[in-house]
């Protein structure tokens, strides 16, 4: 009797030790569960730690509560001012809603994904080429927004979304390089000039001032003297200044040997008889006689 009473015993927590392992759960931290007793849903989600369920009865599916890092394969596509672009970019989101996800859609990251890259494609077509390099944040706001909107009843959260690359075709780079080399080369012809204003702005001034004080000038020109005469070269250039020619220019003319010059009118009287001045011969009556023109030839082209 007592044999058969420590062999039930024996089957009896046996018994209990299969059911309670076949019952026993772990649930991780970053994990929560979902029962499904009998194919519906239990109300209670299972926090992390060890759980039981009915063996049998019971099925309990794990839903991962991390951030999930997505990326979303490069699309190709023609932007607003017809250019084709290639672009991938990476999504961010966690599951909020355990239940949700498992209920409201087959497979939650296969769902994300196919939206993001629909958005993606939708963002390229909206969008232009300055804005797809250098205006990101608000693009990425608006495909955060695209794909967050269908993925809140799916219980999931659209974290952050993040255009990873553009990738341009070969011509439209050489067309970009070329376009910021012509910026630049206008920028700076732009900056010499205003150099050019200030430095004559500058040289008017100091011209203004040297004009008040001759001396001045001298000094500046000795000064220049010994700037080219300190790096040791063997040729010497030693300007002239302005003023000295426009005062050889301005030189008066040499007095006569015999005296001064005698004046118009007795020039006039000492010329010969016979001619005015206007240097035509006169006739026998004082009026000076016509002067015949030479008869106008014709010379024909040689070999004609």
């Amino acid at each position: 009797m007592v044999e058969e009473l420590v062999a039930a015993g024996a089957v009896v927590v046996s018994c209990g030790a299969v059911y309670a392992m076949a019952a026993a759960r772990v649930v991780k931290q970053y994990e929560r569960g979902v029962v499904f007793r009998l194919g519906r849903l239990r109300s209670a989600i299972r926090p992390p730690g060890f759980t039981m369920i009915a063996p049998g009865f019971d099925r309990l599916r794990k839903v991962n509560m991390q951030i999930v890092t997505m990326p979303v394969p490069a699309q190709e596509g023609i932007t607003r001012d017809n250019v084709t672009v290639r672009v991938d970019a990476v999504v961010y989101f966690k599951v909020v809603d355990p239940a949700e996800a498992i209920i409201q859609v087959e497979d939650y990251r296969f769902a994300v994904s196919q939206m993001a890259q629909t958005s993606l494609r939708s963002i390229i077509g909206k969008s232009d080429l300055d804005d797809l390099l250098s205006n990101r944040e608000k693009l990425n706001q608006g495909l955060e927004l695209m794909i967050d909107s269908p993925a809140v009843g799916w219980g999931v959260h659209i974290d952050r979304v993040e255009i990873k690359d553009v990738s341009l075709p070969e011509t439209m780079k050489r067309s970009m390089a070329r376009q910021a080399e012509a910026d630049r080369e206008r920028r700076a012809r732009v900056i010499n000039a205003d150099a050019e204003l200030q430095a004559s702005k500058k040289l008017a001034q100091a011209a203004e001032q040297m004009s008040a004080t001759p001396s001045a000038l001298q000094l500046r020109l000795l000064q220049t003297v010994m700037a080219v005469a300190a790096e040791k070269n063997s040729t010497l250039v030693l300007p002239i200044p302005v003023e000295l020619l426009r005062f050889l220019e301005r030189r008066p003319e040499p007095p006569h040997p015999d005296g001064p010059p005698p004046p118009p009118e007795h020039q006039a009287a000492s010329l010969p008889a016979g001619e005015a001045s206007t240097g035509a011969p006169a006739s026998s009556t004082g009026a000076p006689e016509p002067v015949e023109a030479p008869e106008p030839r014709l010379q024909w082209p040689s070999g004609s």
